[in-house]
């Protein structure tokens, strides 16, 4: 592979070294549009390779749910060089292993190989970034193995098929209340012609990410990339994906979901919640604080503290956030009770508690010590070189920018217990909420 020197004018990229720990990070743009980071890290002769596409569930054509995973299988289908399956077993001769993976704002793919197997990586995958091709031989069985999966990870767990009805009463307008696996109705009907289309409208280098994280001399990567992603033409038919706004919500939504699989009855809350926002995450970075503070300890938060070992009424109670994705945000509320319990008292005893924590405020000391943990969770991660190569291609894919990303742990840093209660009080607003409760079937009077 021939590098070329980065001085020379025919590399025609945008780039900022950002410095984090003993790991440098650059970003870079080609000229092509292909946005890249790279991340040494020399500790083992290892090198993480990914792609990221800034389209996922989220983008899909009506009546066609399912279609951006469905293209995500059919990636590993063969090229105009490549023989079906023939790029995960290119990986595997070489030591590698390689996956994907499908979200409402992006696609994934990556390979973890040998550092000196880069360029080889880089090749195949600029390969399926322009020339997929596959067969009816290839892409109806694939269709098959995508209903088959949905069967097996969301139809065949009640829990998943509880959190698919709450999402789809939460969002009223949005697509993030639709699977991204997709509605069997709509998975039925996915074909060849589709899937070519959503390739053809949005994969190409001006709509992706490139993150090579790992033993890499950054000049390398970069030349490297040029050389071999840099000769792919932008696709000019990839253009800004209008996506719908929710309405205000002016009304909570509830619901009640029965089935005779479930062990322990419990109760569900999803509110919506801002995401973590491009130049101000301070809200977010409350919102995450909030969470630990109320569900982040089965022994030290607040929820599990008093509804679980202090009043005894609960087997669980939880809280979490999610704020990483492109449009909304999501905060999740729920507890289990105990046998003779039921589900309107349990719910009753969490907005008791929240209230409570609400007016009371935060307690010093707990703020401090989940503050620590969060921050201590953080740099952990930075240790791990997949990890921390999938913050930049999460951040970047749902339009933060390196320095938001870099950025992230002072803005925990910065958050105050005033800003967490405030956070609370505009976000536990029932409106923008939808509550479920998951039972086994109820025995009708009639049947008695």
């Amino acid at each position: 592979m021939r590098l070329r020197n980065l001085a020379i004018a025919a590399l025609a990229v945008l780039v900022t070294a950002i410095p984090v720990g003993a790991s440098p990070v650059t970003h870079a743009t080609l000229e092509n549009g292909l946005e890249v980071v790279v991340i040494e890290d020399r500790r083992a002769p290892v090198v993480v390779h990914m792609v990221w596409y800034r389209v996922g569930a989220a983008d899909e054509p009506p009546m066609q749910s399912g279609i951006a995973h469905f293209l995500e299988h059919l990636m590993f289908k063969g090229t105009d060089t490549m023989e079906p399956g023939e790029f995960s077993a290119v990986v595997e001769a070489n030591g590698g292993r390689d996956n994907a993976f499908t979200s409402w704002d992006y696609t994934g793919y990556f390979q973890r190989v040998a550092s000196d197997r880069l360029a080889l990586m880089m090749e195949m995958e600029a390969d399926r970034m322009q020339n997929l091709a596959f067969t009816e031989a290839e892409w109806r069985p694939e269709r098959d193995v995508i209903l088959e999966e949905r069967g097996q990870v969301l139809e065949s767990r009640v829990g998943a098929q509880f959190n698919e009805a709450m999402l789809a009463a939460l969002f009223k307008e949005h697509p993030y209340g639709v699977p991204i696996i997709g509605w069997r109705h709509d998975m039925e009907r996915l074909d060849d012609e589709m899937a070519m289309e959503f390739y053809a409208a949005h994969y190409g280098p001006n709509n992706a990410i490139l993150v090579i994280a790992g033993d890499i001399d950054t000049a390398e990567a970069l030349a490297l990339a040029e050389d071999i992603y840099g000769p792919i033409p932008p696709n000019p038919a990839i253009t800004p994906v209008m996506r719908p706004s929710e309405p205000p919500h002016l009304a909570e939504r509830r619901l009640i979901f029965e089935d005779s699989r479930i062990g322990n009855p419990y109760v569900s809350r999803i509110h919506l919640a801002p995401p973590r926002r491009s130049g101000d995450q301070s809200e977010a970075a409350a919102l995450q604080i909030l969470a630990a503070l109320l569900g982040g300890s089965s022994t030290t938060s607040v929820l599990e503290r008093r509804l679980n070992h202090e009043e005894g009424i609960a087997l669980s109670a939880w809280a979490s956030y999610m704020g990483m994705m492109r449009d909304y945000g999501m905060f999740m509320l729920g507890i289990t009770p105990v046998d003779g319990v039921s589900l309107e008292e349990a719910e009753a005893a969490l907005d008791r508690v929240l209230a409570e924590f609400l007016e009371d405020g935060v307690d010093a000391d707990q703020f401090e010590r989940v503050r620590r943990q969060i921050r201590a969770s953080e740099i952990f991660g930075l240790d791990n070189t997949q990890s921390r190569a999938r913050q930049y291609g999460v951040g970047l894919s749902i339009g933060l920018t390196v320095d938001d990303i870099d950025g992230w742990i002072d803005a925990l840093e910065a958050v105050t217990p005033e800003d967490v209660i405030a956070a609370g009080e505009r976000l536990l607003d029932r409106r923008a909420s939808v509550t479920g409760h998951a039972m086994r079937p109820r025995t009708s009077e009639l049947s008695q």
